[in-house]
């Protein structure tokens, strides 16, 4: 279980040098497009616990140039870690580049839940790795395609309950924030097939975080997803 929970989760908390657990400094400042589930991501700190040393009551709103305390919880010695915490920090693997990606409709998708995108896939440093679909606290989620359930749980600070699946040899989606958990490791999944229900674990709103990944290198869901509200032309 841990070396699948390193080969995934280290292409999970981004490519960039923002991993999870990467910032080490006591204090951060908000730059444009920051979250607190983003820095909590960053900093190895809850989001409730950053919302508790700086203050901050929900819906979490945070400003450009606001500087926030952060917990040194995560720069504490390894030996306290679990194991599965340890392992999501390996080094991710190579960025894949655009024109390495593959073809729109090589594989068939759908969408893993209703509702509007709040957050859309960035390239940038320290960018969202997927999308962020807003919802309401229980509505289902789905598998985006059929395979196999690779982990489900909640080691991984600032994805909360977390859904994997393994399409095959290069395809793995997430599925993070989640309430209720209705699948188990090494179960296999029909496409469609509901796997969890919406809510808000280690998120400032309820929201489903998708990611879909390609030889362990996110990509952007929204160029392979059909358009919202249609079925799989699969």
């Amino acid at each position: 279980m841990c070396l699948i929970i390193g080969l995934v989760l280290s292409g999970c908390a981004g490519n960039s040098s923002k991993s999870e657990g990467s910032y080490s400094g006591s204090v951060y400042t908000v730059k444009r497009g920051d979250t607190l589930s983003r820095i909590s991501r960053m900093t190895g700190t809850s989001v409730g616990e950053l919302a508790r040393l700086n203050g901050i009551s929900p819906p979490y709103n945070i400003n450009v140039g606001q500087k926030l305390r952060v917990s040194g919880s995560a720069k504490s010695s390894g030996s306290k870690k679990s194991s599965a915490t340890q392992t999501a920090k390996v080094t991710p693997s190579s960025a894949v580049p655009q024109s390495s990606w593959p073809a729109v409709g090589q594989r068939c998708w759908r969408w893993p839940a209703t509702g509007k995108v709040v957050m859309r896939y960035s390239t940038s440093e320290g960018g969202n790795k997927g999308i962020d679909i807003a919802g309401s606290r229980g509505q289902p989620v789905y598998a985006a395609a059929a395979g196999k359930v690779v982990y489900v749980g909640n080691q991984l600070r600032g994805y909360g309950n977390l859904v994997m699946i393994k399409h095959d040899e290069d395809y793995i989606t997430a599925y993070a924030h989640n309430d209720k958990l209705m699948v188990n490791n090494g179960q296999n999944v029909k496409i469609g097939q509901q796997i969890a229900t919406m809510g808000n674990s280690d998120a400032d709103s309820v929201r489903l975080h998708f990611q879909i990944r390609y030889r362990a290198t996110a990509i952007d869901p929204l160029r392979y997803l059909p358009p919202q509200g249609s079925k799989p032309k699969c």
